[in-house]
């Protein structure tokens, strides 16, 4: 059964549950550790929806799409290349991605988003499915001019972690299988990416795995997996969304 959690202001308190339809049902106790659901329902139109976890941190995918790799004449990578976002870039849904203060062309890519759900150090791959509570969606915003500016030094952490650039959400939603979904990122109404989750390098449960060998992930840590052909530049004014069936739709303006 899917479900699609997400926390959430009700009448100035912060608290998370289930959506169900044009309503919210309000669970009691902590999202990763056997909640319990309240009978209380209000409507959606009546809270305001956080980013669905708090992280300790987020970790972003760098050549894990083959169309991509393909298109950048990439060899495919013998284990997972990532990068960390930081915590200041994190954004709620419907807030808005701000320029920053350095300027240059400022990307969307659209992203899924690996929720974990449980303390993960040094996970077997086959038992990795255990560790994973759902999928959000992500908007990994870069600014694309920083990125190769010093031929000395790649700028990874600086273009992706300015301030509102990673917005996630709206829902964490369990019970999918990652494999049969698309990511699509809408610009001012425009499809500008539209590709397979299948068309991965490294699945949903390689990255748990192979991360974890490295660093523990804690409960409501995220690995967002990548993205793949259609990345594009926003401009101030825009519109950018991330849309995945089963997840529902990531909007955020960009000024």
């Amino acid at each position: 059964m899917i479900q699609r959690w997400l926390r959430f202001t009700y009448q100035n308190t912060i608290r998370f549950g289930t959506l169900e339809g044009k309503r919210v049902q309000i669970w009691e106790g902590a999202m990763f550790a056997a909640p319990k659901p309240s009978g209380l329902f209000v409507d959606l139109a009546e809270v305001k929806v956080l980013m669905p976890t708090q992280p300790s941190k987020i970790l972003a995918l760098w050549n894990n799409f083959g169309a991509l790799g393909a298109k950048l004449n990439l060899a495919r990578p013998a284990e997972p290349l990532y990068l960390i976002k930081s915590p200041n870039s994190y954004l709620d849904p419907q807030e808005t991605i701000r320029q920053p203060a350095a300027g240059g062309k400022v990307v969307f890519e659209g992203e899924l988003g690996i929720v974990v759900g449980k303390t993960a150090s040094r996970v077997a791959e086959a038992e990795a499915g255990k560790y994973i509570f759902g999928y959000t969606c992500a908007n990994d915003v870069t600014v694309a001019d920083i990125l190769n500016r010093d031929p000395s030094f790649a700028q990874w952490v600086r273009a992706k972690g300015c301030d509102t650039f990673c917005p996630f959400g709206p829902v964490v939603a369990s019970g999918l299988d990652p494999a049969t979904l698309t990511v699509r990122t809408i610009l001012n109404g425009e499809v500008r990416q539209d590709y397979p989750v299948s068309d991965m390098l490294f699945s949903a449960a390689q990255l748990v795995s192979l991360i974890s060998q490295d660093m523990t992930l804690y409960p409501g840590d995220i690995i967002l997996c990548g993205t793949s052909v259609g990345v594009g530049s926003m401009k101030p004014g825009s519109t950018v969304e991330i849309e995945i069936e089963g997840i529902g739709k990531l909007s955020n303006r960009f000024e």
